[in-house]
């Protein structure tokens, strides 16, 4: 994942729940909040897998896009991320 773009990213919790953020190094921030390092929301709700992230041009879209996508209802996220997704290209599933 290069530095160029900003992503947003879909996790599953441990505990079935969502969460959605912003990264520019995704693998990175999975790792960290395995680790207990990430958002506050994630630490006790370990460990997260990666359900789908999104390349955005800039952090401004990003977060336009994370703020859209936690704003859903939680059926509608993947699908909503997904579909961002493959009009951008280049996203990884």
């Amino acid at each position: 994942m290069s530095d160029s773009f900003w992503y947003v990213y879909l996790l599953r919790c441990a505990d079935d729940t969502l969460y959605c953020g912003i990264s520019t190094d995704v693998l990175r921030r999975v790792q960290a909040h395995n680790n207990g390092t990430g958002a506050k929301y994630t630490r006790s709700r370990g460990p997260v897998s990666l359900m789908v992230s999104c390349p955005c041009p800039d952090k401004s879209t990003a977060l336009r896009l994370e703020l859209r996508i936690k704003k859903m209802p939680r059926k509608n996220k993947l699908a909503a991320l997904r579909q961002a997704a493959r009009e951008s290209a280049s996203c990884l599933t």
